[in-house]
């Protein structure tokens, strides 16, 4: 008597889905029966791997909020946009939030900052790092909320956790004295475990403007700016070179 379908049962109760599948397919291969027993079993333990880490690759993407799909494999590196290859290629590799260093993408508006910064975002979910996204005027006035709800802390304690946070537009919206304190809660206790990724319209060198409180605009930037990578996007807006493609093509 054939002890396939026990065995398939078997592996689904232990929770390995993807080898029971394979398992599956194999008894159908009759050609596969031929080989070594090592061999099968190796191809067993592949696709079950291989599922795992789609499912949680997927995880993280969703548990980021990314506002759109984005992969650093579709970039264009025009040299009118501004864009170093050797740089982006050794950024892609995150280490850079091993490190617990930050990314700063700067541009005016349509340029590709939000694209790119989600795209750095992914890579990182790829190699199984968690992230987290905000627009930074989303995250004030969830700040803002969490304050009057009372849980605030339960609040920053989320945007401690991801290996790498996402501010996107930073400059965009009011900065209230307690959202400033909030973003300077986060920055200081990510400063020693985890990474920013911001993007801005604006130079760095305006960036002391935004904050209500010049002793919390010192303390946040000494924070972040000095281990900080910066990309600087060029060029006519995305948007626009979009819109005139379609244009063309219609």
């Amino acid at each position: 008597m054939s002890t396939q379908p026990q065995n398939t049962s078997h592996l689904r109760d232990l929770k390995l889905p993807a080898m029971a599948n394979a398992y599956e397919l194999q008894n159908e291969q009759p050609k596969l029966h031929s080989l070594a027993f090592d061999d099968r079993f190796g191809m067993l333990l592949e696709a079950e791997m291989s599922s795992r880490k789609s499912r949680k690759l997927n995880r993280l993407v969703k548990g980021a909020d990314f506002p759109e799909a984005a992969a650093l494999e579709d970039l264009e590196v025009r040299a009118a946009r501004g864009l170093d290859k050797t740089m982006i290629a050794a950024l892609s590799s995150c280490s850079w939030i091993s490190r617990h260093q930050n990314l700063f993408i700067l541009g005016a508006t349509g340029v590709g900052k939000t694209w790119l910064g989600s795209a750095f975002g992914q890579q990182a979910c790829r190699l199984e790092m968690s992230v987290k996204f905000y627009r930074v005027c989303d995250l004030y006035a969830h700040a803002i909320e969490a304050q009057l709800d009372g849980s605030i802390a339960a609040f920053k304690t989320q945007l401690f956790k991801p290996a790498l946070l996402i501010l996107d537009d930073f400059g965009i919206g009011e900065m209230t004295p307690m959202a400033a304190q909030v973003l300077l809660d986060i920055v200081d206790r990510r400063a020693r475990k985890g990474s920013l990724l911001i993007t801005s319209q604006y130079p760095v060198e305006q960036w002391h403007d935004f904050f209500p409180d010049p002793t919390i605009a010192d303390a946040v930037l000494d924070r972040i700016v000095h281990q900080a990578y910066k990309i600087q996007l060029k060029g006519e807006s995305m948007r626009k070179l979009r819109g005139k493609a379609s244009l063309a093509t219609s």
